[in-house]
């Protein structure tokens, strides 16, 4: 132990951490060195397997061993108390006392973080009285504090509430309350906001500036999106493959990034100012294609495409739908059309309706009422034997692939499952033709034919499940945010390949999410959903440059990304 204050609140020196699977060692981090100071946010970007979580958990000690083991390199920390400890030589029960009261932890997944059989007031209520020897009447009124902190609405109904009966932006909020709860120097951020809608997102960092602010803390934040960092982060650090390939403050990194990493990250968001027929990739990049790899679409060939677009008749026509559940109006008298060919997309937070929408258009729901006419077929009168052969034209993409693969199904079989329940290339043998050329087709290799889903990242399941939606050869596909959980440069990879597949296939989608920049670079109409009903419709760019109704304004404007940085 030291007892010399450098003006540094974490030094990280050399860090290597590696894994052993079976007989393979991986060097996750390697060799990477940083500083934080005092009231700093630091970022650190990079795509999954960069190594960015690794390094957050590090410096918590908590690094599962085995299989995973800190090899070299120091991580010095000075406490409240002015010790400038080194964390990696500190017994459990001491680095027990610092997490929390010195270091606090935000996860990515706030359910999976919470216990679900206790209340949220009663979790951050045990980590108030684990570091404080307090009264638990105190500890209550401490907890209700947080949470008024934290802009909980309604904080007496949330202490009592379970997990499941909360939002995800509430439930993070409660996990931010819950890390706040001793007022730590240095509170890590990982992925705190992925999986949450922009407007959700955008409060949330918005509420960690603040607590930050009021509590003099320090933030090491960590995303896989450039684009949060911009008016959020002091400095920033770009991982890739375990090292530090550049740092430097925000304004300088975004005006001049210098390694092609950092200039691909930066260039895969689809862009707010113009139209590109592909989204570059980290990979365009890191080849040395670069920006030459984009190209713009100009008004010309869009106004000649939506001119071919709107001829024929629609392939899908919705009137009056209404969805009903006790308390809510999930879908409510909605109406549109789609046109073959078409990328309509659907856009709004999470509990607007528009993944209600999806799965009453496809009879996963029953409608309370209202029509769905699918190519001069009403669906919604169909007998099940009948629903049961059409469904085959009909097909989604959800937004979990780890939930909606079976286990226990390697990919080639749960590709080849639908086929034959369709009764599709007579025999397994030409179905598992058709299989591998499928895997082949959305990116993927003959050999992945024998895995089974752990043994993918997130990326390649969802190709997987695109895969399997298109066996049964669909002519509609609906997309339900089948791209927000994904890092933005393999998102950008898995937007570029469902258009490739539209063209193909002569495929249509319904194009569901709540990022308004992705959901414009897909689609030629954009439906905006709030409470259950269309608030407003039409051409894609002329709501994303002239929106007419606020809450579409709102959803514009909470887009993360470089352009606005100020």
């Amino acid at each position: 132990m030291d007892v010399v204050n450098k003006g540094k609140l974490l030094e990280v020196t050399d860090l290597k951490v590696s894994f052993q699977q079976g007989k393979e060692t991986t060097l996750a981090v390697d060799g990477i060195s940083f500083e934080i100071f005092p009231s700093e946010t630091l970022a650190i970007v990079g795509e999954s397997g960069s190594g960015k979580s690794v390094t957050a958990l590090s410096v918590m000690k908590l690094i599962p061993d085995p299989p995973g083991k800190v090899e070299a390199g120091k991580m010095r920390f000075l406490t409240k108390d002015n010790r400038l400890l080194d964390l990696q030589s500190v017994s459990e029960p001491e680095m027990t006392e610092i997490r929390g009261k010195n270091i606090a932890m935000v996860f990515q997944e706030p359910m999976t973080s919470l216990n679900p059989v206790f209340t949220c007031g009663d979790q951050v209520l045990e980590g108030i009285r684990s570091h404080f020897e307090i009264s638990r009447t105190r500890a209550v009124m401490r907890t209700l504090e947080l949470f008024r902190e934290v802009r909980l609405p309604q904080p007496d109904r949330i202490y009592r509430s379970y997990p499941h009966e909360l939002s995800g932006g509430q439930k993070q909020r409660i996990m931010i309350a819950m890390a706040i709860s001793c007022n730590p120097s240095l509170l890590i951020a990982d992925e705190p906001t992925t999986a949450l809608d922009v407007t959700v997102q955008q409060k949330i960092l918005l509420l960690l500036k603040k607590i930050q602010k009021a509590r003099k803390m320090s933030i090491l934040f960590i995303t896989h999106d450039l684009g949060l960092v911009s008016g959020f982060a002091d400095r920033v650090l770009v991982m890739y493959k375990g090292k530090i390939v550049e740092q430097g403050n925000v304004s300088q990194l975004f005006s001049n990034p210098g390694h092609l990493y950092t200039q691909g990250l930066l260039a895969c968001r689809p862009p707010l100012n113009t139209r590109l027929k592909r989204l570059p990739t980290v990979n365009d990049f890191i080849e040395g294609a670069g920006k030459s790899a984009t190209e713009i679409i100009s008004g010309e060939e869009r106004s000649e495409r939506l001119a071919r677009l709107y001829q024929p008749e629609p392939v899908l026509r919705v009137k009056e739908l209404i969805k009903h559940f006790p308390g809510t109006k999930a879908v409510d008298h909605v109406s549109f059309d789609v046109y073959p060919g078409e990328t309509l997309g659907i856009v709004g937070e999470s509990g607007c309706g528009k993944t209600t929408l999806a799965r009453v258009v496809l009879e996963l729901i029953p409608p309370d009422s209202g029509t769905i006419i699918f190519k001069n077929e009403e669906i919604t009168r169909l007998s099940r034997e009948k629903m049961k052969s059409l469904r085959k034209h009909l097909q989604i993409i959800f937004q979990d692939p780890y939930s909606s693969l079976n286990p226990r199904l390697t990919a080639g079989a749960a590709i080849l499952e639908p086929m034959k329940v369709h009764r599709l290339h007579g025999n397994d043998t030409e179905r598992k033709e058709k299989v591998i050329g499928l895997l082949e087709k959305v990116g993927l290799q003959p050999e992945h034919y024998d895995r089974y889903p752990h043994e993918f990242s997130g990326g390649q399941r969802q190709r997987i499940c695109i895969a399997r939606a298109l066996a049964v050869e669909p002519q509609l596909l609906i997309c339900d945010e089948s791209v927000s959980a994904l890092d933005v440069s393999v998102q950008a990879q898995v937007l570029n390949l469902l258009n490739d597949l539209k063209l193909e296939f002569g495929l249509t989608y319904i194009f569901i999410s709540h990022d308004l920049s992705v959901v414009r670079y897909m689609a030629d109409r954009i439906i905006v959903m709030k409470n259950g009903r269309i608030v407003e419709t039409g051409d894609a760019d002329r709501i994303f440059t002239n929106p007419q109704n606020a809450y579409t304004s709102s959803l514009i404007e909470a887009i993360p990304h470089p352009e606005f940085l100020h």
